[in-house]
């Protein structure tokens, strides 16, 4: 491959007046129930040795709501909406002791800190509520006591929470894999025996940091689907903290994919197959997925199409020019195959999003009923910005979004999740096209603008979240603006 920094690379980006066009804004009011927005990109934090706060990192968390009466002095957008601050806990909060036991790290530290994150206006705490933790040795052996003690320093201080369950691993974010969560240890034992259940890509290798999808429905879990696991870990924490919910607990995020994020695991930069700006790879090579494949290409009349994936997709780190498959030749994604392939991998994932969030609305149906006391429903997804000034879009096709110059992906998964009233989280809230490499045919702002449009029209609530940190006088007006913009009627 040549690079573009030796000038062998010209991307083939399409007019900018055509993106516009496609994607701007029509001249009318948003809808009343988008009367709230919530920026929330986590803000990351570390506890020092010495019991002061430590506000920094990678993320930062920010969250608006017109009818939040937070006194939080931070983040004041026009109207004196105020948009209160969550901070979440850091990667390496809990720890495990000499005997085996799972413990939360300096707890001490915590409590002091807790207390001066409420005293300097800070709303709440966004925790992960991991798998691997509470279902860590055995199936049906949920252990909530962990959480039972962070939840009650977390109230005592005074503030709220936003509860992200956690059906990932984030071992691949660690150094050496060491110190992280993984999949429960019964799932990496069945995982041991049988490598299909975690995501393939053409060349065999396996990712462990989330079940494929194509497991949801086989009852390889001790006698349950992957799906039935969720819920019956969706159950059990309602159950076990329902008198929390709505009080102290305003919003549950269910992780659908590798991140939390609803895609596929088609840039593992953790293990050094994909790096930036790579368009990534197809990830539905595992036995189950292969087998749901030729069951729908034989539905379709065309059983050929059944055998594989794209032949001619290039890699990981492949940039789109040169690679046929996303250009407009015979066999590209605008071809008949390409057209079945990419409708039936981006379908199977709006399915499992809707499958799993279905389940999670009827369990939280009694608390959405109680105005007083609501929580809101969240799903996050992945924002791939990089190639998105291309007519193919590689790196979101690969990722699972079938979104094109020609084809809004983003409008299917926002219905979706309208029919559960669930809230669609993104990132990337303070990238600027004029900062991203323009080489690479980047554009964060017209992807935000493109999720804000098909948001507005599905009527679903958005919130979002900063990917790096960001402390410019410019990017704390432009997130205040963004925020004010969803909230309020457009002129």
């Amino acid at each position: 491959m040549v690079g573009a920094e030796n000038g062998g690379f010209a991307c083939k980006c399409m007019r900018e007046s055509i993106l516009h066009s496609r994607f701007s804004l029509e001249k009318r009011k948003y809808r009343k129930n988008l009367r709230s927005f919530s920026i929330i990109p986590l803000l990351r934090w570390e506890l020092s040795r010495r019991r002061s706060v430590a506000v920094g990192g990678r993320n930062r968390i920010l969250s608006m709501d017109a009818r939040e009466k937070s006194r939080s002095p931070l983040s004041v957008s026009s109207k004196q909406k105020r948009v209160p601050i969550f901070v979440m806990m850091p990667i390496d909060s809990f720890g495990i002791d000499t005997s085996g036991a799972l413990k939360i790290r300096k707890i001490k530290a915590l409590t002091i800190s807790l207390k001066a994150l409420k005293s300097a206006g800070v709303h709440g705490i966004a925790v992960e509520v991991w798998w691997g933790i509470v279902e860590r040795s055995s199936p049906y052996a949920y252990n909530w006591s962990l959480y039972e003690e962070l939840f009650r320093l977390i109230s005592e201080s005074g503030l709220k929470l936003h509860v992200a369950l956690s059906f990932h691993s984030n071992t691949h974010l660690t150094s050496g894999g060491q110190g992280g969560v993984s999949l429960p240890l019964w799932i990496l034992e069945i995982g041991r025996h049988n490598k299909d259940i975690y995501y393939r890509d053409r060349n065999g290798v396996t990712n462990d940091d989330y079940l494929t999808l194509g497991v949801d429905q086989h009852p390889l879990f001790c006698g349950r689907t992957a799906l039935q696991c969720y819920e019956d870990f969706m159950f059990s924490f309602v159950n076990k903290f329902g008198a929390l919910m709505g009080t102290l607990i305003e919003e549950m995020n269910v992780g659908l994919g590798p991140c939390g994020e609803l895609r596929y695991p088609a840039h593992p930069f953790g293990d050094g197959r994909w790096r930036f700006p790579g368009i990534g790879e197809f990830q539905c090579y595992d036995k189950y997925m292969m087998e749901d494949l030729k069951m729908a290409a034989y539905q379709e009349g065309k059983p050929q199409w059944g055998n594989k994936g794209p032949y001619n997709a290039g890699c990981y780190n492949s940039f789109p020019s040169g690679v046929p498959f996303f250009e407009d030749g015979e066999d590209s994604f605008l071809s008949d195959f390409g057209h079945f392939f990419l409708e039936w991998y981006s379908s199977k994932l709006i399915h499992h999003a809707d499958v799993i969030l279905a389940k999670a609305a009827n369990i939280l149906e009694k608390y959405q009923a109680n105005e007083q006391n609501t929580i809101l429903l969240v799903a996050k997804i992945g924002i791939i910005y990089w190639w998105y000034h291309t007519v193919s879009h590689p790196a979101e096709l690969t990722a699972g979004y079938y979104n094109t110059a020609v084809r809004d992906g983003y409008d299917p998964l926002a219905s979706m999740l309208s029919r559960h009233r669930a809230a669609l989280q993104i990132s990337c809230f303070e990238m600027m096209d004029n900062e991203a490499p323009e080489t690479y045919c980047c554009s964060p702002e017209r992807l935000l603008q493109q999720i804000r449009t098909v948001s507005n029209k599905r009527i679903i609530h958005l919130t979002g979240r900063n990917s790096y940190e960001r402390f410019d006088k410019v990017n704390i007006i432009l997130s205040s603006h963004i925020a004010y913009f969803v909230s309020v009627a457009e002129g």
